[in-house]
């Protein structure tokens, strides 16, 4: 089962702090908006997003549809219907995509540790 471009989604306290200390280590600015208090961050195939005030806890994100270059790729499968693939192998929602649309969507669920996974289709 493929759920798209891997990322880590970090709760930040102050997101220029940790822009400056992601720098060192190699990451640029991939995307985001750091007046809004959201960056996203590349060091090759490595992606972060930067989240200041946005988050409780850290997240896991999957992006279904895109490589770790935000490019489309083709085929993908829906967000909806890996929430129902999910769902058949017990695995319980925070939150849902609706499965009434089509187009970007998300859903929510935490792994036996606590730790948020976020599926969110941008397309």
């Amino acid at each position: 089962m493929s759920i798209g471009a891997f990322s880590v989604s970090l709760t930040v306290k102050d997101i220029h702090a940790s822009k400056a200390f992601y720098e060192k280590l190699g990451f640029n600015v991939f995307g985001g908006n750091i007046d809004q208090n959201w960056l996203i961050m590349k060091n090759e195939d490595c992606i972060i997003g930067l989240f200041q005030g946005m988050f409780e806890k850290n997240i896991l994100t999957f992006n279904p549809g895109w490589d770790s270059n935000a490019e489309e790729v083709n085929p993908f499968k829906d967000v909806r219907v890996l929430q129902e693939e999910l769902r058949e192998k017990g695995i319980n929602f925070i939150n849902e995509a609706n499965v009434a649309t089509e187009g970007p969507g998300s859903f929510m669920i935490e792994d036996p540790d606590g730790n948020l996974i976020l599926v969110d289709q941008h397309r």
